[in-house]
C-alpha cells in the first residue's frame, strides 16, 4: 500500500500487513492458550459426562479446573458458572429465561438504548410477546461523559412489576464504562435481578461480581484472545429471582440451565485466555491507553474535522483499548474499504439487507451523517506503536482523498 509518506514507509517496514484494529469485535487466539487447549483435541478427547472410563474422568477434571479458574477470576463460586455458546447465547439465557420463569410475577424490563443487538433484539422479541420494555437513554455528545446512563434515572424507572434490569458495564462502540455498582444498589433494594453484558468488560478491566452487584453476567472467551465459540452466564443461584429457565434441554448438563456435550478444549482456553488477561492487565491497561492516546492524537493533528465519539479519553469511565472517531465530509464505510490494509470497523453498521447506521451514535444525538462518517479502532494485545502509526497515515490519505473526490464531485 502506497501511502505517498517517507514515515508509512518507513512503519510498513516494521510491520506486518494487514494491520488488525477491530479487537471489539474478535481477538487473536494466543498462543498460550492453543498450547493449552491442543491436548484435549487429540490426547484428552473424552466427554465430561462419561462417569464410566478415564477419558470422561479426565474431561471432567479439566473442566472443573477450568470453570474454578473463570469464577476465581470474576470473584465468583464455580457452581454459578453456566457454560455456553457464547455471550449472544449467554444474554438470551438471561433474559428469556428469566421472564420465562417470573412473569406471573410482572412483565416489564428496564435496558438501555445503547446495549448490543444480544440484548435488544431478545427485549424486542419479548415485547411482541406482551411485555412492556423501557429502554433508557444515555448523555448526549457533548456532555461531560456521552453514553454514561443518568443513574436516577433508572431508579424512576423501575416498577412493582419490573421483573429484570440489563445493563453492559462496558459498550462495544464508544468504550463508555457504566456505574454498574450503583445501579446494582438500586435494584437491590427494588429486589430486582441485575444482568450485565459483560463481553467488553471482562479480562479489560477489574471485574468482581460481588463488587459490581451483579445477579448475572453474560461474557465470552473470542473478546479476550480465547476461542469462538465458547462463553459463560454467571448466575447467583443464591438469590433466587436470578435463577433461570432453560433454553436448551435434552442432558440436563450445567445444573439443569444449559443442556449439550461441553466444548472442553473451549473451556480449557477460555480459562487460560482469562487467567493471562488477570496477569497482565496492570500492564496492558496503561499500555492500550497511550497506544489509543497516540491515534487519537496522530488522527486531530494531521486532519481536520475529527470528533471523539463517547466519553473523553483521560476518562476512566473509558475502555483503554477504544477509540471511535467521526472524520466530517466522509462515509464511514467508503473510508473503511479504502484501506485494505487496515481492519477497524464502521460506526455505521452496514450490510446490503440492512444499511442503518449505528443505534449508538444515534442515541448520543448525532445525525445521519455524523453516524455514518465514524470508525471504531479497537486496540489490542498484539497491536504496536508502529502499527499505530501506519493506521494515522492510512486513515489520513485515505479521508484526504475522499474529502477531495467528494468536493470534485
Amino acid at each position: 500500500m502506497n501511502l505517498g509518506s517517507g514515515h508509512a514507509d518507513s512503519a510498513v517496514s516494521m510491520i506486518q500487513l494487514p494491520v488488525y484494529m477491530d479487537n471489539h469485535a474478535t481477538t487473536r487466539v494466543d498462543p498460550r492458550v492453543v498450547e493449552a487447549m491442543l491436548p484435549y483435541f487429540t490426547e484428552q478427547y473424552g466427554n465430561p459426562g462419561s462417569v464410566s472410563h478415564s477419558f470422561g474422568w479426565q474431561a471432567k477434571e479439566a473442566v472443573d479446573a477450568a470453570r474454578a479458574e473463570i469464577a476465581a477470576a470474576i470473584g465468583a463460586r464455580d457452581r454459578d458458572i453456566v457454560f455456553t455458546s457464547g455471550a449472544t447465547e449467554s444474554n438470551n439465557l438471561a433474559i428469556r429465561g428469566i421472564t420465562d420463569r417470573v412473569r406471573r410475577k410482572g412483565n416489564h424490563l428496564v435496558s438501555v438504548t445503547t446495549e448490543h443487538k444480544a440484548v435488544l433484539d431478545p427485549l424486542t422479541r419479548l415485547g411482541r410477546r406482551g411485555f412492556e420494555i423501557t429502554l433508557l437513554p444515555v448523555e448526549q455528545a457533548g456532555s461531560s461523559c456521552p453514553g454514561l446512563l443518568d443513574v436516577q434515572r433508572l431508579a424512576d424507572a423501575i416498577r412493582p412489576d419490573t421483573i429484570l434490569v440489563s445493563v453492559m458495564l462496558a459498550n462495544n462502540e464508544i468504550g463508555v464504562i457504566q456505574p454498574l455498582a450503583e445501579i446494582a444498589t438500586i435494584c437491590r433494594q427494588r429486589g430486582v435481578p441485575l444482568h450485565c453484558d459483560c463481553t467488553q468488560g471482562v479480562g479489560k478491566v477489574p471485574v468482581d461480581v460481588d463488587v459490581l452487584g451483579v445477579d448475572l453476567m453474560s461474557f465470552t472467551a473470542h473478546k479476550i484472545y480465547g476461542p469462538k465459540g465458547i462463553g459463560a452466564l454467571y448466575v447467583r443461584r443464591r438469590n433466587s429471582a436470578a435463577r433461570v429457565q432453560p433454553q436448551i434441554e435434552g442432558g440436563g448438563q450445567e445444573g439443569g440451565a444449559r443442556s449439550g456435550t461441553l466444548n472442553v478444549p473451549g473451556i480449557v482456553g477460555f480459562a487460560k485466555a482469562l487467567s493471562l488477561c488477570q496477569e497482565e492487565m496492570p500492564g496492558e491497561r496503561p499500555r492500550l491507553a497511550d497506544l489509543r492516546d497516540r491515534l487519537h492524537r496522530g488522527l486531530i493533528e494531521r486532519l481536520e474535522g475529527v470528533i471523539l465519539n463517547g466519553p473523553p479519553l483521560a476518562d476512566e469511565r473509558r475502555l483503554p483499548g477504544n477509540l471511535n472517531a467521526s472524520f466530517a465530509y466522509v462515509n464511514g464505510e467508503a473510508l473503511m474499504m479504502s484501506m485494505q490494509q487496515l481492519a477497524v470497523s464502521s460506526g455505521s453498521a452496514c450490510t446490503s439487507a440492512n444499511p442503518e447506521p449505528s443505534h449508538v451514535l444515534q442515541a448520543l444525538g448525532l445525525d445521519e451523517d455524523q453516524t455514518r462518517a465514524s470508525l471504531r479502532f479497537g486496540l489490542g494485545r498484539f497491536n504496536t506503536a508502529d502499527e499505530v502509526d501506519f493506521a494515522v497515515d492510512a486513515v489520513t490519505e485515505s479521508v484526504c482523498r475522499l474529502r477531495k473526490l467528494s468536493s470534485l464531485a
